[in-house]
């Protein structure tokens, strides 16, 4: 009984594989039209976007010349949270955008910046993201100097150094086109395959000998041939 419910196993995947195969013109066509939609999505329809980034370094500088403690820089890795929500804050935001000159209002803004910190530093990096690499790049440094003046009055921090201006990009960093098309062939033949799948499954017609057997429970007597065709 356990081989024959094993061998009814292989012969179901077998023929799986089979229908599989014999669809693989639907299921190359199918992954040809969603590479070449993510292709044409990503080239004429969705607007390219620029990042441009500022960094700066946080410091509490000593007075009269005393060195800067271990425990200092501990202290100072835990504030930048702190320093990442107030450049974050809608003071910034809405100071930024009033120096910018552009026309933007806060909200705007906030949803074009991005701040990150590497772990256990206290090198902060500013992000804007604009389809205009020179505004992104403007509208950086402007949170950059608002941010920076923001943190020292509200954590009485003595310096923010500007390690790196922001620069206008010259490639816009969406939509990452290989990026694109790679998901899109590959999601376009995993719903092909599913599909192709899934309608071997639901199909309950009789396509060989053995299904009236395995389907219907009878004893499968003989088979009479196709003259036309030499099949079962």
């Amino acid at each position: 009984m356990d081989n024959q419910e094993k061998d009814f196993v292989q012969i179901d995947i077998m023929l799986l594989l089979r229908r599989i195969w014999s669809q693989k013109l639907i299921i190359v066509l199918t992954t040809l039209v969603f590479t070449a939609g993510a292709l044409m999505y990503s080239l004429f329809i969705a607007t390219p976007k620029y990042n441009s980034t500022t960094r700066v370094y946080v410091v509490n500088q000593k007075k009269d010349n005393q060195a800067i403690t271990t425990q200092d820089v501990q202290l100072g890795t835990l504030l930048v949270k702190d320093y990442k929500e107030i450049i974050l804050s809608n003071k910034v935001m809405e100071d930024s955008a009033e120096k910018s000159g552009l026309g933007i209002t806060a909200k705007q803004l906030a949803g074009k910046v991005s701040v990150d910190a590497p772990k256990d530093t206290r090198i902060i990096s500013i992000t804007v993201r604009d389809k205009d690499p020179q505004v992104a790049s403007q509208l950086a440094n402007t949170v950059k100097e608002v941010s920076a003046d923001q943190i020292k009055d509200v954590t009485k921090i003595d310096d923010v150094t500007t390690l790196e201006e922001a620069k206008a990009a010259t490639s816009p960093s969406s939509p990452n086109i290989p990026k694109n098309a790679i998901l899109a062939t590959a999601l376009g033949f995993i719903l092909a395959v599913a599909g192709v799948v899934l309608f071997e499954l639901l199909d309950d017609r009789i396509k060989r000998a053995e299904d009236i057997e395995d389907g219907m429970g009878l004893v499968l007597l003989g088979v009479v041939p196709d003259t036309k065709t030499g099949k079962r």
